[in-house]
């Protein structure tokens, strides 16, 4: 029985030395496989290509910006910084450096998006990011801001981002009639259709009584339980998404 006992505690232990040795020689094997980021910045894109292919990374040049510390055609930044411990075949994003700012930032305000992009294009700039909204009074494809600002100084991207006003057309609706409604009711209705109520006035009290402008506002008017008697714009009629429209009720 003791032998026993014993062979088991010598299998134990032999089987904690083999995990434990097994652990090591992963650990080294994962470690050896690591090497530490070389510092690239200041170098050209040549130069860093090179040094990063001797540690067996790769190496991508991701962006371009404007430096007045780092001259033209040389590494600006890194990423991961230098002394970082990496795997053997990680990629390094460095951006390159076009010195200090020489191009003057044109104003492309008013001119169509092509227009301006050819304009930015001209200047050896790039376009950046083109957002588009829909403003009421505006021609279509008509830039509307940009950014940088015209003439603008220590720019740091090449680039230049544009507010583009929108192409697409309201949206138009045919107008229904609410007279008869409650004035509560068809606010409901409009809200719903992207609408609003205009002004709201009491109608005359009797036919022979004539007036070019509405009447005043009364309680009744007022009221949630008033009833709409005319409307403007009158059934039939379009409109676009953002109108008002203005009642009389009693």
């Amino acid at each position: 029985m003791r032998s026993f006992f014993r062979l088991v505690l010598r299998a134990l232990v032999l089987l904690v030395v083999a995990l434990v040795s097994a652990l090591t020689a992963m650990q080294l094997a994962i470690h050896g496989r690591e090497v530490n980021v070389p510092n690239l910045v200041g170098k050209t894109p040549g130069e860093a290509q090179k040094i990063a292919g001797q540690a067996g990374l790769a190496l991508e040049v991701e962006r371009q910006y404007y430096s007045s510390t780092v001259p033209d055609g040389r590494i600006l930044s890194q990423l991961p910084a230098s002394g970082t411990r990496v795997r053997r075949g990680w990629q390094l994003r460095v951006a390159e450096s076009l010195g200090p700012q020489r191009v003057q930032i044109p104003s492309v305000l008013g001119e169509s998006a092509r227009a301006a992009e050819i304009n930015i294009r001209r200047r050896g700039l790039d376009i950046g990011a083109v957002a588009q909204v829909a403003v009421p009074g505006t021609s279509a494809d008509q830039v509307l801001a940009q950014s940088p600002p015209p003439n603008a100084s220590d720019v740091a991207a090449p680039k230049i981002s544009l507010l583009v006003s929108d192409s697409t057309s309201p949206q138009a609706f045919v107008m229904p009639s609410f007279v008869g409604q409650s004035l509560v009711s068809a606010t409901a209705s409009l809200q719903d259709a992207g609408l609003h109520v205009g002004n709201v006035s009491a109608a005359p009290q009797t036919p022979s009584v004539t007036s070019e402008s509405p009447a005043p506002m009364s309680p009744a008017s007022s009221s949630p339980g008033a009833v709409i008697v005319s409307q403007d714009p009158l059934p039939g009629q379009k409109v676009i998404s953002g109108s008002a429209v203005n009642f009389q009720v009693r």
